[in-house]
């Protein structure tokens, strides 16, 4: 049986790093051990986690210096897919005609899949992601109007 050693200084460099960034959750792997920290909870994982449920990001409103109107905004840090596998058709292309609710990519961010879906009907108007590439919190995916 092997002893899992807590380093202190970690789990605090790991909070800052929660504070600083706005984020829920952390998580350090080195040497097969893992530290996953989620605000208030310090917990070890040898296990991938499950899927995530949907997440509907509302779109962004027109601003003059802002998003354009319809802007699919990412709600967190990660990295996006434009389809469920590799080689798989993509979820949405522009042009389509998508449904409240219909998954329009999936952000990885710790092992879990995210599906980003549309929070209304409407036109994918231009697709700005790129797929496989990492996304920044707040960032413009696409456009749905």
């Amino acid at each position: 049986m092997s002893t899992f050693d807590i380093d202190e200084e970690l789990i605090r460099k790991l909070a800052r790093l929660l504070d600083e960034t706005g984020l829920n959750e952390v998580e350090y792997e080195k040497a097969g051990e893992r530290i996953r920290l989620n605000r208030g909870t310090v917990a070890s994982a040898t296990a991938p986690a499950a899927a995530a449920p949907p997440v509907t990001v509302a779109p962004a409103p027109s601003a003059p210096d802002g998003p354009p109107a319809g802007a699919v905004l990412s709600p967190m840090v990660g990295t996006a897919y434009l389809s469920s596998e590799p080689g798989a058709k993509p979820f949405v292309v522009t042009g389509d005609r998508v449904s409240q609710g219909q998954t329009l990519l999936i952000i990885e961010a710790m092992k879990v899949m995210n599906p980003i879906t549309a929070a209304h009907a409407g036109i994918v108007r231009q697709i700005i992601v790129v797929d496989g590439r990492p996304v920044e919190y707040g960032e413009i995916l696409m456009v749905v109007e």
